[in-house]
């Protein structure tokens, strides 16, 4: 179980301020922890001190970087189980997909670790001109000072890491703020960074109310912001980040093609869509929302998917048995209910789930359902799909394109052509081919275009955001 309370950490120390923030078990909603939460002068107190952390990070050589990394992974491992369960806990997330969070948690501080010895430089040749006889160029890269973080709730291990993770091995102070509503799989991360000879400034994780938070944007003293979260939110922020470099993760509506040549799988595909967007309840910003199946293969998908939706076990998240856990909050069902009646009254027919109590929401499939309705245009983030049939290739990738988001797709295909001819048309951050776009690995460049986001994470494109190149010229003779 979780502790009784957690403190926050200020300047890698624990600073047991307050019990102010409750945190709720989302099945039961009981109060299941109380954690400290910082104020504005903390918070300030933080960004003064990464400030002056950054000579001793500056001194701080890579293999100490890496032994903090690899000290970490070692860390995860002992307390896998403790992570696991308090994330399935504090986040509603089923205890298998909770599981599968904390070895990605494992995956990206392992490749973190890789990273931080080889951030290499690079020679460049000047003798474009005659002029330039006699001179030499190298560039290396340094860190590009303190970094504020928000982390989001739905992946509050993970997420989190994506920030983390690449900031120590960059070499850069950061401030945290994790999500409110799942803040302790952030304080546990800090508890273990705490074992280590950091610098003192080199992190702090501070849980704060979002309105009390307004330094981990506007300060100036920050020299990039890190936002995970929804694109209102994420678009002011950017707006009112000031000078600062900002990288933005935001929202989806992602959408899966199954063709009308997949090679014969359509039990795979079945499993594959029944997965990306059911799981964690949907409420994955590359959660399968919409799903175009060629007309020649619509009609069999459709019965299997019907059937494999219906066949979902939803209940209590520690039951190893339950796919299909709470949403983080009822006001979060009772928004993606609302919007799936006024789908419904728009002309929508739900074929399978549909049902809502509390913060539970059935996994939920629909078709027919009007492309300018709220379900359609908007980010479900929660357990619904649509299904839509298509009779053209060109028509489909049209059709991905016609929307504010573009995060990933997926494309079930056995043709070559349009594997390609899908990479080079759909306006997103990734194409997957043979899969749904929920599918991550956590070395890749991760991203979206549009309303989903600037930037890329993956460790080593994090890396290469919280640095910047510093050029040397060196003449020769003189």
């Amino acid at each position: 179980m979780l502790q009784k309370t957690y403190p926050y950490y200020l300047a890698n120390e624990p600073v047991a301020a307050n019990t102010d923030l409750e945190v709720t078990d989302k099945f039961s909603g009981e109060v299941a922890t109380r954690v400290a939460m910082a104020d504005a002068a903390a918070i300030d107190q933080a960004i003064g001190l990464a400030v002056e952390a950054m000579p001793a990070l500056r001194a701080y050589p890579p293999f100490k970087r890496q032994a903090v990394l690899e000290h970490c992974v070692k860390r995860f491992r002992e307390r896998y189980d403790e992570l696991a369960l308090a994330l399935c806990i504090e986040a509603g997330k089923p205890i298998n997909d909770s599981k599968g969070e904390v070895t990605r948690l494992i995956d990206t501080f392992k490749v973190a670790a890789e990273e931080s010895v080889r951030i290499d430089g690079e020679i460049i040749n000047l003798q474009i001109s005659p002029r330039a006889n006699g001179y030499h160029a190298y560039v290396k890269r340094v860190p590009i000072g303190p970094c504020s973080f928000i982390s989001p709730f739905n992946f509050p291990l993970n997420l989190t890491a994506h920030k983390v993770a690449p900031a120590i091995a960059a070499g850069v102070p950061f401030v945290l703020k994790p999500a409110s509503r799942t803040p302790v799989g952030a304080l546990i991360m800090g508890e273990i960074l705490a074992e280590t000879d950091l610098p003192k400034g080199a992190f702090s994780i501070l849980p704060a109310h979002r309105d009390g938070a307004d330094l981990f944007t506007t300060d100036e003293r920050f020299k990039l912001l890190s936002f995970t979260g929804s694109p209102a939110v994420g678009w002011e922020l950017k707006r009112k980040a000031g000078k600062k470099k900002v990288i933005l993760e935001l929202g989806g509506n992602a959408a899966a093609i199954v063709d009308c040549d997949q090679g014969g799988k359509l039990d795979y595909v079945v499993e594959r869509l029944a997965f990306g967007a059911f799981y964690q309840s949907g409420q994955s910003c590359i959660g399968v929302q919409r799903i175009l199946a060629h007309a020649s293969v619509y009609d069999a998908l459709r019965e299997k998917l019907i059937a494999k939706t219906k066949s979902l076990v939803m209940g209590d998240p520690k039951n190893e048995k339950t796919f299909v856990g709470p949403m983080i909050s009822e006001s979060e069902a009772k928004r993606l209910a609302g919007w799936m009646e006024g789908a419904v009254q728009a002309g929508a027919q739900i074929v399978a789930g549909g049902k809502v109590d509390g913060a539970m929401f059935e996994a939920t499939l629909l078709e027919g359902v009007k492309r300018d309705t709220d379900l359609y245009r908007k980010e479900a983030f929660g357990p619904v799909a649509i299904l839509e049939r298509f009779n053209d290739f060109e028509a489909a990738l049209a059709q991905v394109n016609d929307s504010d988001f573009g995060l990933q797709a997926g494309v079930f295909t056995d043709s070559l052509a349009h594997a390609h001819r899908a990479w080079d048309a759909l306006e997103v951050g990734g194409v997957v081919i043979n899969d749904v776009p929920s599918f991550r690995v956590d070395n890749m460049p991760y991203g979206g275009v549009k309303d989903s986001g600037l930037g890329r994470e993956g460790v080593r494109y994090a890396i290469e955001d919280m640095t910047e190149l510093r050029l040397m010229v060196m003449r020769e003779t003189w």
